[in-house]
């Protein structure tokens, strides 16, 4: 195989390992601020569960979730449903992926955005209740804006590692870039060592320009220092 035709399908490959990056960020970011409203409800038990999820999300490794989630139906629901006949959908693997990944980053942002949103003065809340704003409008238009801006720099570095992470997905032979580079090497007449060079390449400029985006975007919000 020609360098040529390695970059071809190495490029090819890292098609699935952007979708995977944005789909993860598209469902992560908005899950990990509702999995922060249950941790600060004031129900026990659904503030107990959260909790609970976000230590084992947080206290296990990611590939065995990622195992979990795509070997879990076939082991548990013919034991709790006997005799019920089921059958996964043809693109579960690609889809147990992107549960995992969500799942897994949204315990990370809740933890985020509640760091963010506590940092905030409690002047803020009393001066919004001064003016007679709601709880819903006080958290949306002076806790959110402010909090995003100071969650920045720790959801740059999540979202740097999660652009090293979708290689994890090859665990269940989701095919994206890391795993059509192993396909590659082994493949005969194959560029041998050069094919993991070129997809750490690949790796570095993607995390390149998403450090660039994020620092741009950090820079935007700095309108006050």
């Amino acid at each position: 195989m020609s360098v040529k035709i390695m970059i071809l399908e190495l490029f090819k490959a890292f098609g699935n390992t952007a979708l995977i990056f944005v789909l993860t960020l598209l469902g992560s970011i908005p899950l990990g601020l509702l999995v922060y409203f249950g941790r600060k409800s004031r129900f026990v038990l659904l503030r107990g569960f959260i909790k609970a999820y976000i230590s084992i999300m947080r206290g296990t490794p990611l590939m065995l979730q990622l195992m979990m989630v795509f070997y879990g139906p076939s082991l548990l629901i013919p034991l709790l449903f006997p005799g019920v006949k089921f059958s996964l959908p043809s693109n579960w693997r690609f889809t147990a992926v992107i549960i995992a990944f969500v799942i897994n980053y949204a315990a990370y942002f809740c933890e985020i955005f509640r760091a963010g949103i506590e940092s905030i003065p409690k002047g803020q809340y009393e001066a919004a209740d001064v003016l007679g704003l709601t709880k819903s409008q006080t958290f949306f238009r002076i806790i959110l804006p402010q909090m995003v801006k100071r969650v920045i720099p720790p959801v740059t570095n999540e979202v740097i590692t999660l652009v090293k992470d979708t290689s994890l997905s090859s665990a269940i032979g989701t095919v994206e870039m890391f795993t059509k580079a192993k396909q590659i090497a082994v493949a005969p007449k194959s560029p041998g060592m050069l094919t993991f060079v070129a997809a750490a390449v690949f790796y570095y400029v993607f995390n390149y320009a998403v450090a660039f985006l994020m620092e741009r975007i950090e820079k935007k919000l700095d309108y006050y220092r």
